[in-house]
């Protein structure tokens, strides 16, 4: 089935994937947006911090810069992502996929001891996806696949910091639901990437389905 957006048939559907570190979010984007091309449907596929000037900021400083700082410079490239890129994807009729989008700038600078509430006033003009995948795994899980491969950030060094990641994007599922984002929680501990981004796109194709019928 061709997807299309929930809101406005003229415009491609946004889509987020979040969740903690090394619950495979980058491999379960690949394999969603090639099950939504071989299922007809236009995909670009994007991620944050973005390849834009201020998401290059923030990789270059994500290890030096920290707390409120560091949560302005990334929301600031995700206010520039929407703007230059996202938007003119969707207005083009295309579906996007973003690897990390609001539900992460709710998790990822609480390790520097910022306030939720700060995050989320931050960030609460920012675009809302369609639909804000979580992926969901146990502490346990996540620790051991991040021991495999080894951290990529400093926030990663942090001890505890599996049981905390997960804590906290309980909290910022919470969150979202409350101020009432379309959210799809998507347990992934056993299933392979592949299964996982299948589940993503039964959903997608089922709520693009639905929205058609009662718009008809």
């Amino acid at each position: 089935m061709k997807l299309r957006p929930f809101s406005d048939h003229s415009r491609g559907m946004f889509v987020s994937v979040d969740g903690p570190s090394g619950a495979g979010k980058s491999t379960i984007v690949h394999h969603l947006a090639q099950m939504l091309v071989a299922a007809g449907e236009q995909v670009h596929v994007t991620a944050e911090p973005s390849t834009g000037p201020i998401g290059q900021l923030c990789r270059e400083l994500t290890e030096t810069v920290t707390g409120h700082a560091l949560a302005c410079l990334y929301a600031a490239d995700r206010y520039h992502h929407v703007e230059t890129e996202i938007r003119k994807h969707t207005e083009a009729g295309q579906t996007v996929i973003s690897d990390r989008y609001i539900p992460s700038a709710l998790v990822m600078q609480r390790f520097d001891g910022v306030d939720p509430a700060f995050l989320w006033n931050l960030n609460a003009e920012a675009e809302r996806p369609d639909l804000a995948v979580i992926l969901e795994a146990d502490a346990e899980v996540i620790s051991e696949r991040l021991h495999e491969r080894g951290a990529h950030n400093r926030f990663q060094l942090s001890p505890g910091s599996s049981h905390a990641e997960v804590h906290f994007y309980r909290q910022a599922t919470e969150r979202l639901l409350e101020m009432g984002f379309e959210v799809l929680r998507v347990d992934c501990n056993q299933r392979p990437p592949e299964q996982t981004a299948a589940v993503i796109r039964d959903q997608l194709v089922a709520r693009a389905a639905a929205k058609a019928s009662s718009a008809s």
